[in-house]
């Protein structure tokens, strides 16, 4: 980089020299220019006034240095503060800061910068790092010059909040990738979630980031949702145990969390992403006992720091523009305290979509009003601002309204420390940080605990490495583009089931690879309708399968859908293998080979002929970095599968909703309909036997506030060593209104050794009892409860009872309408 002129030095040396704390000797800073006076020991003189104020003090409580700091800004420095700048290369494509960029509008501050350099330029990937992504303590010591701006050049140097996504690992070249959040799910092991999230926190941490847009907390009830895979489970419990684990993962790292996608997000009609986050059909009791649950438990027990509102509505009404959803449930209800951002360009959705403001300038006071804080889109932030600016000149909106949005974005940046360490301390360090051998260690436990062994008809599994000659086959075999995600890290190296199985087996077994097919064919989505017969190149492809199949011992057909078939704006109408991939599966199960199917994919997909004929299939989703090493110690005996199924596996597209939980039908057996599912939710296999016994309930009966203890042993009674994963399911076996028919309320997964006995405990408590009455309140109504042990929602092994004695309310819950006239 050449040093041109005095912005260009300012950047150069502050790459080589990075940056400091507060607490930091000016002989930290390494620049062409005096060092101003403004760093001091345990403090920084942010307004360059010369002496301590209440908001550049860290003793002092946080409320009243947000009351010190809002009593001293302007209205352009409080609207700034509500806005979002989109970095891609608008923030470290040059030298900064030029003289331009400090006049620009961010000179007045900004709330958050998001994205600011993290590989990713748009929807596609393994393009070209920018500039600063690599070494990864150059991007730290970048941020720390762009920090240092808002820090120094700006009148109250109020910091900047850099933004990243993360569900998968934080979103920047080569940092540690996980699986995605449906296969991290499978793994039902809360304390690795809890690591993951410690993993993503530090890194962000590390590289600059100081809010991570992670988890998202959406109950994926209809997997035709393109965003099934980026989700936890179809289940609110799984969902929100997993979800609160890693909130709780990130923050302990010193990063604000912020929860997607608040409210209703995940059931638009007919499963449609896209253009038809509209209209979610789940009634308010529904978004209460399924929907809502995740968030709340993110926010009371998590202390969540950030929520993204979503882009649908809720019944007739935004949910950027619902002070019902943003304010009343949200903050007065959970007590959240903060900040709301909207999902990309949603605030002009009010106008442009969903039509309930008739000027863009409306919709940013419908927003503002309704409790959301920073608007972000991929406009510059200055079109927001001056709409937000224009309708305070004209006495449309308060200032008092504009107070107490700014007051919520200003408590997150005290909260994570910023106004008194705003640097990355030292960026050397984060080399050693991302990607350390101790992050890539938790990121393989991940792969390997999140397979799934679905089917092992004759012990068909594990194989063995004494196989001479084995076909991998499939397009999902040898294709490491398939699983890149948007919200994950960047320039992966994946290793693929091909490369995976041949490092297991090593040069002396011929491990031969034919594709076969496409993942999807040339007609696809149009081929979901409607599939011609294969043409003459398909059946090339698949007679080239067969005929390297001749002479082998084991297939693996690795089938599937790539990221392309199951991310945002990409749902579809059918569950079955896309493309020409079954006909590939049925040709190679005719050679009478021994054959194993491997899915690797996004949502759960109606395999009936699978089920029917193929002996062992396995579940990967969509793995991390690791991927082909993990599935080779599953299929090969080095590891014991224990995934378990976090959805539901329908039979057919025609069966939809099927999910877990479910309530009860009147005449569910009537008529010539298809009954029962493919897989139930908790479902999977493993390589070893477990027996449980000693179901212990105390006390047998209950007050309605008071606590149930449940306790039962696991024993492995196999020949190896395995994980178990143990479900604890409840009923309320009579109750005012319909309840569902066993619900989810513990889970544990324990690592036995063969003959080993572990003693599982629970505790049941009002939340786990309450029940959302005709009165639109918890309630714990008196009755009899059954509990339900088991390896899967339907292999339950144990069962229980005990009883509530009185009732009483346990909680006032919203209204079901919004009344709210935002006109």
């Amino acid at each position: 980089m050449k040093a041109a002129g005095l912005a260009r030095g300012l950047v150069l040396a502050a790459l080589l020299g990075g940056v400091g704390s507060a607490a930091a000797s000016s002989g930290r800073f390494v620049h062409p220019r005096s060092v101003p006076r403004i760093y001091h020991d345990g403090w920084i003189d942010l307004n360059k006034n010369g002496k301590r104020d209440v908001y550049e003090d860290a003793r002092a409580p946080i409320d009243a240095r947000i009351d010190d700091l809002l009593s001293r800004m302007s209205s352009y420095e409080k609207t700034a503060q509500l806005v979002t700048l989109y970095g891609y290369p608008r923030v470290l494509k040059d030298e900064l800061p030029t003289p331009a960029w400090k006049q620009a509008f961010w000179k007045d501050g900004i709330g958050n910068i998001d994205e600011q350099s993290n590989g990713n330029t748009g929807w596609t990937h393994n393009l070209p790092n920018p500039k600063y992504d690599l070494p990864w303590s150059l991007h730290a010591r970048a941020l720390n010059e762009v920090q240092r701006f808002f820090v120094e050049d700006t009148r109250l140097g109020i910091p900047a909040d850099f933004t990243d996504e993360g569900i998968r690992g934080v979103m920047h070249a080569k940092a540690t990738s996980f699986p995605s959040e449906l296969a991290v799910a499978s793994t039902w092991d809360a304390p690795l979630v809890r690591q993951i999230g410690e993993v993503t926190g530090r890194e962000a941490r590390a590289l600059g980031y100081t809010n991570v847009y992670s988890p998202v907390l959406d109950v994926a009830r209809d997997p035709r949702w393109g965003r099934t895979a980026d989700s936890y489970s179809e289940d609110p419990y799984l969902t929100g145990a997993l979800g609160l684990q890693q909130v709780l993962g990130l923050q302990s790292q010193g990063v604000a969390s912020t929860l997607k996608h608040y409210a209703a997000y995940s059931v638009p009609k007919g499963g449609r992403d896209g253009e038809a986050r509209t209209d979610p059909q789940i009634t308010w009791r529904e978004l209460q006992t399924v929907f809502l649950p995740p968030f709340r438990k993110a926010v009371e027990q998590g202390r969540a720091m950030g929520v993204m509102a979503s882009y649908n509505d809720y019944d007739g009404i935004p949910i950027e523009a619902s002070k019902q959803f943003l304010t009343d449930i949200l903050r007065g209800q959970w007590g959240f305290r903060g900040y709301v951002v909207s999902d990309s360009g949603a605030v002009e959705f009010i106008h442009t979509k969903h039509r309930t403001a008739a000027t863009a300038e409306d919709a940013v006071r419908q927003a503002v009003e309704a409790g959301l804080d920073v608007r972000t889109n991929f406009t510059p932030p200055e079109d927001y601002a001056k709409l937000m600016r224009d309708l305070l000149r004209k006495g449309q909106l308060s200032m008092a309204t504009i107070d107490a949005r700014v007051r919520d974005v200003l408590r997150v940046k005290f909260e994570l420390g910023l106004f008194d360490h705003p640097y990355v301390d030292d960026p050397a360090q984060t080399d050693r940080i991302v990607r350390s051998p101790a992050n890539q260690a938790v990121a393989a436990r991940a792969s390997r605990e999140s397979i799934i062994l679905l089917k092992n008809d004759g012990d068909a599994l594990p194989l063995s490495k004494k196989l001479r000659r084995v076909l991998v086959a499939g397009p999902l075999a040898n294709n490491p583009d398939a699983w890149w995600s948007r919200y994950g890290p960047q320039q992966l190296d994946f290793v693929t089931p091909l490369a995976g199985i041949r490092a297991k087996l090593g040069a002396g077994v011929e491990v031969r690879y034919e594709k076969g097919v496409d993942a999807q064919d040339a007609a696809f989505p149009e081929s979901d309708v409607y599939k011609d017969p294969p043409d003459a190149t398909v059946r090339a492809g698949i007679e080239r399968a067969v005929a390297a199949a001749q002479d082998v011992d084991e297939i693996i057909a690795v089938l599937g859908e790539p990221d392309a078939l199951a991310r945002e704006s990409a749902s579809r109408i059918s569950l079955n293998l896309p493309g020409y991939q079954e006909e590939l599966l049925q040709a190679l199960a005719a050679t009478g080979k021994p054959l194993v199917l491997v899915l690797s994919n996004g949502r759960p997909l109606s395999i009936n002929w699978a089920v029917k004929h193929v002996p062992a299939i396995v579940e990967m989703w969509f793995p991390a970095e690791d991927a082909g090493n993990a599935l080779a110690d599953v299929l090969f005996g080095d590891y014991d599968p224990a995934g378990r199924l976090p959805v539901t596996m329908p039979k057919s597209v025609g069966q939809l909703p099927m999910n877990f939980p479910a309530h009860p039908g009147s005449q569910a057996h009537d008529g010539g309909q298809v009954d029962g599912v493919l897989y139930p939710f908790g479902h999977g296999l493993s390589y070893t036997r477990f027996a449980y016994s000693n179901l212990h309930i105390t006390p047998q009966q209950q007050g309605p506030q008071g606590n149930i203890e449940v306790s039962f042993d696991v024993r492995n009674v196999g020949q190896r060593a395995g994980d178990e994963v143990a479900q604890l399911y409840l009923r309320d076996d009579y109750s005012s209104v319909i309840g569902f028919e066993k619900e989810l309320h513990g889970f544990a997964r324990v690592h036995l050794q063969p003959g080993e006995t572990r003693t599982l405990r629970f505790t049941l408590g009002p939340d786990d009892l309450a029940l959302y009455d005709r009165l639109h309140q918890w309630t714990v109504e008196p009755g009899r409860f059954t509990v339900m042990v088991g390896a899967s929602s339907q292999d339950i092994r144990l069962n229980g009872g005990f009883d509530i004695v009185g009732d009483g309310v346990h909680e006032q819950a919203a209204p079901p309408t919004d009344t709210t006239d935002p006109r």
